[in-house]
Formats: structure tokens, sequence, C-alpha cells
């Protein structure tokens, strides 16, 4: 660490000068155009870099620009658009001024004037891959859910409800570089109700940076909104009408007006998903409240009716050129009921027989406030300062009723007295978490090779939580004590980090850096009043990645990163929810968090690329393990803390254009994983492979028609001790461009060949509690039938690309509030 910091101060004393890209633009007559668009884009493949406006005498200036080969681009309502030659910076060639360039009048007045440069639908970055959501044709009236998992190396795993990256749990999700720090179970309901159509990009970071926080230890997804660039007011329209097994409905409106100094824009988006899963169960076991060993074949119907509401405002204002203010609000509701229907056949060895038969209503309802705002002032062409500050407000009510009987061989019920075996029962879970975060940025361009990057962010989050099942015993609810969790958290979180961008030579880069983050958790019974965690953790996570340039066509990338996955709240929390009369999912307050460092090599060659990373985890989260209460009547389904797991994963990306209509994308994910539990009833350390493969085909067809093809597919995994079967899907659509302006028409197909199925074992490789052996078997809604949408969706309003606005709100926060 000492080197490290060494390197950095002796590079802050170099000096050179900055990139510079400069001109003015005029009518043929000799008059300015002022407030025209001047983009510069990426020579390659003509991704957008950065964007300004021409002042009233026509001048433009684009400073700080790094080496590199770019296009300018210049655009206004009115005029014909203007492209550059293709030129280059570089250490010896630091300025590009175009002086006086003409441009004339368009042959007609366009009502709107669109600059869009295509993007390959996966990019490789330093940090991890970028998915360009929008070149994908399935994305049209698709969900959030739907898109990352097609996305390489995303497992997400519908009988837990969690998310993997490259074979690993302990992602952190981020809407627009925000922190999601809420239950992983509401995030996946959250994604499965927001509309792909606002999504510009998911970037799948399996090594981020130190400007990150350091929660995630397999990496971050981020999930980046699109924003109206136009200047004027604009808007688009869209609406989709699918059904599977069950309806479908979704519908969205986004508005924006931006002018030169202020920009405000507005959506809103209601999804409705009815669905249906089926779930198979074979299950050898010895539970003594039964009587010992028996053998259980059970089965389980779940309908799922799903709304959700979300509304985004934001206002951003540049009161000078040097200073943006912003700030924006969304708020989301989302309402969940189920209605499952569970039975069983308990064949006692040898030969007695119970019948259970049941039914659990429940109504999952989540109301989130994330609000933002921020202030971005450059202090001078080289230096910036950024100030965010968010509140965060997370709010769940989720009651049950439980419909039972459990009934002897010749029909008499059992133990009718007892709270464990009542055949009415009902159950609460509250939650209320509430968050706020305070981050200050400060980023100074020392020269064209060096870029250093500091700051400080604060996070203080405080939680509610209460939940219990009650059983109606004589008359009166009696509450189940092994099923009350009454908890207050509160926990604070201190980090500094610094960064430094260096151009060693014009084909050799580095950034190096480090975060340090101080943590405090105190969790306190509120029955008893007594901490049941107070826990304190400072931890030091430094990051270096090397960059080494080829030759013009690829690049070699080396990094090592440190990460952290912290428990989420409500596993720490000890909830509790029914599951069947002898089991109840449940928290752990004695979890650890995980601990990753990885080692990463890359390569890239004209769009493909091959990476090789090496990492250990240890005390990684395994959700959903098998534990028995003290009194051995009850199973416990919760998380478990892991001894360690170690990974080597290989990942390719393999784009290809065969023809000028035909391009094809081929992604695999795959590895050698080594883990180690110590929470079963016997230590079991175990290896194997698994890798995951995706694919897209994309078609240019006639008469403004396109079509694609797209499909996934996971070989079998480990989530913990349990073995989760190989699935994979294989979804086409089709897309017409309608004439005038009229926007886009578009039906796709997900799981065209109904192939959404699979198995999880428990027991398979360890003595699990209670010497559980379970085979189960899960059917989703698209294994019944394909699930068709048909969409339609229009932009409308009156004109013109402009600088692109500043993202306001914090860079990082919300992910470790698991929502059931």
């Amino acid at each position: 660490m000492k080197k490290l910091s060494f390197l950095l101060c002796c590079i802050l004393l170099l000096k050179t000068a900055s990139g510079q890209i400069s001109g003015r633009f005029a009518t043929a007559a000799g008059q300015p155009v002022p407030f025209a668009n001047v983009i510069l884009l990426n020579g390659t493949d003509t991704t957008l870099i950065k964007a300004v406006l021409t002042d009233e005498k026509g001048v433009y200036s684009i400073e700080n620009t790094p080496s590199g080969k770019y296009i300018l681009r210049f655009s206004s309502m009115g005029f014909q658009t203007w492209n550059s030659p293709l030129f280059e910076l570089t250490a010896q060639q630091k300025k590009q001024d175009f002086g006086l360039q003409v441009v004339h009048e368009g042959a007609q007045q366009l009502g709107e004037v669109v600059v869009q440069a295509e993007k390959p639908l996966l990019q490789q970055q330093p940090e991890g891959m970028v998915v360009n959501v929008q070149s994908s044709l399935l994305t049209k009236g698709s969900t959030a859910l739907a898109v990352l998992e097609r996305s390489p190396g995303v497992v997400i795993d519908y009988r837990n409800n969690s998310i993997a990256l490259n074979g690993k749990s302990g992602v952190t999700l981020m809407l627009n570089g925000k922190l999601m720090r809420v239950p992983l179970e509401q995030l996946v309901n959250l994604l499965n109700g927001m509309s792909a159509d606002d999504i510009e990009k998911i970037e799948l970071l399996s090594t981020p940076s130190s400007k990150y926080d350091a929660d995630g230890s397999a990496g971050m997804i981020n999930i980046v909104l699109k924003k109206n660039k136009q200047q004027g007011t604009n808007g688009t329209l869209s609406v989709t009408g699918g059904y599977g097994y069950r309806e479908k409905a979704a519908a969205s409106i986004s508005l924006s007006h931006n002018t030169a100094k202020i920009n405000s824009y507005g959506s809103y988006s209601y999804n409705l998903n009815r669905s249906y899963s089926y779930m198979d169960i074979l299950s050898y076991q010895d539970m003594p409240v039964f009587g010992g060993r028996m053998e259980v074949r059970g089965a389980d119907i779940t309908r799922l009716r799903q709304n959700n509401h979300d509304i985004t405002l934001g206002l951003d204002m540049k009161p000078n050129t040097k200073t943006t203010i912003g700030a924006n609000v969304t708020y989301n509701i989302s309402r969940a009921g189920t209605a499952n229907h569970p039975t069983a056949n308990y064949l006692l060895l040898p030969d007695s027989l119970l019948t259970f038969d049941g039914r659990i209503d429940r109504v999952n309802s989540w109301y989130n406030l994330v609000s933002s705002v921020y202030l971005e002032k450059e202090i001078n062409p080289k230096s910036k300062i950024n100030f965010d500050m968010d509140y965060l407000y997370f709010k769940n009510y989720n009651p049950s009723q439980i419909y039972s009987s459990l009934l002897t061989r010749n029909g008499e019920q059992v133990d009718n007295n007892d709270s464990l075996f009542s055949p009415f029962q009902r159950g609460f879970a509250n939650t209320l978490i509430q968050m706020g975060v305070i981050k200050v940025d400060y980023s100074r361009q020392l020269n064209d090779k060096i870029k250093l990057e500091a700051g400080i962010k604060g996070t203080y989050t405080g939680s509610n939580t209460l939940s219990r099942i009650e059983s109606l015993v004589d008359g009166h609810w009696v509450s189940r004590t092994e099923t009350i969790n009454e908890m207050k958290m509160k926990e604070g979180i201190g980090a500094a980090y610094v960064s430094a961008n260096i151009g060693i030579t014009s084909s050799l880069s580095l950034t190096a850096g480090t975060r340090f983050e101080y943590a405090r958790t105190i969790m306190e019974d509120t029955r008893t009043g007594k901490n049941t965690v107070d826990r304190k953790l400072a931890t030091l996570f430094p990051n270096i990645f090397l960059t080494k340039k080829l030759n013009e066509r690829s690049s070699l990338q080396l990094s090592y990163t440190k990460r952290i996955a912290r428990p989420s709240y409500n596993d720490l929390a000890s909830f509790m929810a029914y599951s069947d009369p002898t089991a109840i999912y449940a928290g752990n307050p004695l979890l650890k968090p995980t601990i990753t460092n990885n080692i990463k090599l890359g390569y890239n060659y004209d769009g493909v690329s091959f990476s090789l990373l090496f990492s250990r985890d240890d005390h990684p989260i395994a959700r959903y393990q098998l534990s028995q209460s003290t009194a051995a009547n009850v199973l416990y389904i919760s998380p478990q803390n892991l001894a360690y797991q170690n990974n080597i994963t290989i990942q390719a990306t393999i784009p290809w254009k065969a023809t000028d209509w035909w391009d094809m994308s081929y992604s695999i994910t795959g590895g050698l994983r080594q883990f180690r539990a110590d929470y079963t009833l016997q230590p079991v350390t175990k290896n194997y492979f698994a890798y995951t493969f995706n694919f897209t085909e994309s078609f240019k067809l006639p008469h403004d028609f396109s079509a694609e093809l797209t499909g996934w597919y996971n070989t079998r995994f480990y989530n913990g001790t349990v073995k989760v079967g190989r699935m994979g899907t294989v979804s086409a659509g089709i897309k017409k461009e309608l004439k005038n302006n009229a926007g886009s028409i578009q039906l796709s197909v997900a799981d065209v060949f109904t192939t959404m199925n699979f198995s999880v074992h428990y027991g398979t490789i360890a003595e699990e509690a209670f010497q559980i052996k379970n085979d189960i078997k899960i059917y989703q809604e698209s294994s019944y039938s394909p699930i068709f949408r048909l969409s339609y969706s229009r932009p409308f309003g009156t004109g013109t690309l402009k600088a692109s606005r500043k993202e306001g709100g914090a860079k990082d926060e919300r992910d470790r509030i698991r929502k059931d």
C-alpha cells in the first residue's frame, strides 16, 4: 500500500498540456450558428463521447479530451448535418482546431433531427461487460429482468429469486449508478415490473474501480435508464399487450422539455403480469414431530398477479456554463398477490399416511421513494467537484392467510389444538427502511496523461422489522414463539477513496486507487432491549487496472480488485414467513460479510474479447439453506455462510457480421468452482464445473422489417449445498418501422420451445437437517405456453439533439434490503 501511495504522489508531479478541440460554425452569409449541437464521436464505433453547444458567436470548445481517434459532428434544426473527417489526438498532436466551418441550410425544415450512433450489443471494458439494450430487438415490450437474464454471465434463480454473475452470488444492483439497498427478492420483482424500453444499457461490472462502493463480492450490475437529450418538448409513448398462461399488459409515457439552461423530464409506467408456476416435490426426511422416517410426495401451485407503478420526475438547471444543479425523485408501488396451493402426502414408514392440503394467500406490497439533489461545479477547465445528497424510503407490508388440513388415513384432523398444525394461521411482516446518503467527488485533469479522482461518502440506515405467525387455537389467536421477530437496526458506513488514471505511454495506461470503508451495524431485539448484533468493520479496498494497447485493433488488460458483500438487512433481521406446518423461512443475525479478492486478465481484438478471472471468496453467503430448531420440531430455511469459495472463470464474447443484413453475437462464461460448507451436519468440500452460453442473431429485412433470435443456456450449479439443474430458453421477435415517423410495431415470443423448467436437489453432497433429501422440479409459466407480446411505440415532439444532461444524484446506494 505504501508503494502504491508513493507511486500516486510521484505521478502527481508530472505536467503536460490538455487535449482540445475547437472551431466556429457560420452560415454562407457569415452569420454565426448559436446553440448548435457539436458531438464528439468515437472514431471506431461512432459512440458518443462528449457533446457541447456553440455559444452566441457559433464558437465551441471541447476540453480534456484523451488521446484517440474521433469524428466531430454538427447538427442543428434547419441545417444540414456536417461530419468531420477522421482525426486523431496524440501526445504530439494535442489540439485540433477546425477553424471556421460553413454549414448550409437543409432542403426542408425538419421537425426532428436525430443523431443515432449504432452500438454493438456487447462491449467489453476494463471493469466489465456493457450490454447496449436498445441494440436488441427483443427489448421492446420486455421487462428489465428478461433483458438481464439474456445478458452474458447472468443467472436468474427463479426458485430463490436471486441473481448471480459469472457463477457467483453476492451481486449488488445499481440504478443509474445508485446502489439499490433493497432485498434481492424485491429487486427481482422490481426488475420484473420495469419496462425494458426505458433502459439504455446494462453494465456488468465484475471488477469495479474504487470510485464505486466496495459492496458486491461478485461485482455490480448497473442499469442505466434512457434520457431524452433533445431540445424542445419531446416524448415517447408505448403500449404492450401479451399473453402466456395468463394476460400481460404494459404502458409507459415519457416527456421532457429541454432548453439551453433548464431541462425538465418525467415518466410514468404501468406493468401488469398474471403468471403461474408449478412445483413437484419428492422428499425423504426424519421429522420427530411426525414420528420419524417418512416419504413426502407433494406439489405446490402458485398463481401470481403483480401490478407495478413507476413515476419519475426531474429537473436540471445550468445557471452558467460551469455549474449544473439538479433534483429528481422516483416513486414505485409494487403489489404482488400470490395464491399458493400446497398439497402433500406424508407416508410414515412403514405404512401410516397423513394428507396435507393448504392454501396460502399473500399480498406483498412495497412503497419505494428515491430522491436526489446534486450540484456539479467546474472549478476550472481541468477540475470539477460533484456534491450529491439522497434520501431513500422503503416500506413493506406482507400479510398472509393460511388455511390447511392435516388428515389421517381415516380422515381425522391431526392435533387440531396444536399451534403447529392449526388449520387457520396468519402471518404478519412489516418493514420500514430509511436511508440518508451524502457524497462528494472531486476530479482534476492534471495533464493529458494524468487524471486524479477522490471522494468521500457517508451513509446512515435505520430500519424496523416486525414479523410473526399466529395460529387459531380454541378460538384464540396464539403466536408461535419460534416465529416471532421484532428487530430494530441502525447502520453507518463512512467511505473515502482516491484514484489516478495515468497514461504512462501512448499505448500503456494505469488506473490505481484505493477505497477505505468503516461500517458499524447495531441490531436490537425490541422485545428484550438487547443488541443481537454490534459489529464494526474497517477495511481497505485497493484496485489496480493496467491496459496495454497492442495495436489499433487489440489490447490487453490486467486488474486486481478487492470487494465486500454485506448481508442484507432482512437476512440479519431474522424475519419469519410460513412455508408449511414444519418449515419456516427465516433470517440469520450471525451472518458474516463476504470478502473477495479478484485478479483478471483480458484481451480484446476488434470487438472480440476474452478474459480469465481468478477470485477467492471468504465466507460467501448462500441463501435458502436448511437447519433445524433447538427443539427439533421446525425446519428453518435461512441464509448461511460458506467457509470459502475459489473460482477460475473464463469469458469469451464473439460478435460476427456475416453480411450487411445479418449480425451475430456469442458469449460463453464458465469455469471451475470449489467451495466448503461447514454449517451442515458434516462439513463438505465440493468441486464442479459450470458455464452459461448466450447468443443473438439479428436480421435486417426488406421493407423496414427486422428480426431477432436470441437464447441462453445454464448448466447445473450450486447455491451453497443446494444443487440447481440446467435451464435455458430461446426467444424471437419481428419488428416493423412504420412510414412517416408513425412509430413501430413489434411481436415477440419468449421461450419459443417451452423449455423453462429446472430441478432443485437438497442432500446430494452433504447430510442436511432432519436427514432431508429433496428432489424438486419447477415449471415456470412459459414451460406451459410461450409468452406472446405485441407492442407499439412512437416518439413525438420537435426538438434537436442537445448536450447530454448530467445524471443527477449520488452514484451509489441501495441493495441490501431483500424483498420477499
